[in-house]
């Protein structure tokens, strides 16, 4: 379960560091707000799973962080 959750932080930070290397034009503020968003949102969802009472949750939270 760790290897998954390295995983996500480590495609987070290579997203982060993306865009901050990018000088980005006011016209895709939100194409890169949105890659932002979405990479981030994988780990966190992993480490809601694994935080879950009950396999109902864990199933949702993983089924989320698949999408």
């Amino acid at each position: 379960m760790g290897d998954i959750k390295k995983r996500c932080f480590n495609f987070s930070l290579s997203i982060i560091r993306l865009i901050d290397s990018v000088e980005i034009k006011r016209i895709y503020y939100s194409l890169f707000d949105q890659l932002l968003r979405s990479s981030t949102s994988v780990g966190a969802n992993v480490v809601e799973a694994r935080a879950s009472h009950s396999n109902k949750d864990f199933i949702k939270f993983y089924e989320i962080a698949l999408k």
